[in-house]
């Protein structure tokens, strides 16, 4: 087996590493629920301001609830609006779980997730449902999430941050993220990046590295 050499910590990305999301799922969901009339402003879902403040931690639940409402005039309850927040959410594979739990017998290990309160509730009843693990906290020795820093990926000060709690020099940290902006920030601060492009690149990568 191939030794991964000069890493002493491996960092996770949650979307599309660790669970399987699916964005046009969520805006399909949302279709749902409004007036064919609104179906236009369904694009300014996800890439919002309030969106970004929720996962900086910067509003509420309610408050971001709220914001939907006002977006779309419409009086949904808080129970319509969380599945169509979540619905994006779907597969955790076993296999994934597994190698987290591997991995950590050989390295340090962490999540960094720009993600959200009501996300996160929802992933932890996935993994319950999907893989019989209790929470996001017993998947690797350290979890970082965007709305408990009050920063996100990929501006430098996240990653600083991590490296700033994990006490690490950032060139034996090794960190996995889909997206290309999230990698050039995390590189930025001299992390050592590898880019997850398909459902299978996580396991693959490790296939051969003790």
């Amino acid at each position: 087996m191939k030794k991964l050499e000069n890493i002493d910590f491996l960092i996770f990305d949650l979307g599309n590493v660790i669970i399987d999301i699916d964005y046009s799922f969520s805006i399909n969901e949302l279709k749902k629920i409004l007036p064919e009339a609104k179906h236009s402003l369904t694009d300014r879902f996800f890439p919002s301001t309030f969106h970004k403040d929720y996962e900086k931690g910067l509003i509420s639940s309610a408050q971001f609830r709220d914001e939907v409402r006002n977006l779309y005039q419409e009086e949904w309850t808080d129970a319509q609006i969380d599945h169509v927040w979540n619905s994006l959410l779907k597969d955790i594979p076993l296999e994934r779980i597994e190698l987290l739990k591997k991995l950590r017998m050989n390295f340090g290990t962490a999540v960094l997730s720009n993600t959200n309160e009501i996300h996160i509730e929802k992933f932890d009843e996935l993994l319950v449902d999907q893989t019989g693990e209790k929470s996001i906290y017993d998947l690797c020795d350290r979890i970082f999430l965007s709305h408990q820093m009050g920063l996100a990926k990929p501006d430098e000060a996240i990653y600083k941050a991590v490296l700033n709690e994990i006490q690490i020099d950032p060139e034996r940290v090794l960190f996995f993220d889909d997206l290309n902006a999230n990698l050039e920030g995390a590189k930025r601060v001299g992390l050592q990046t590898y880019h997850i492009t398909h459902e299978r690149a996580l396991i693959q990568f490790f296939e051969n590295v003790y």
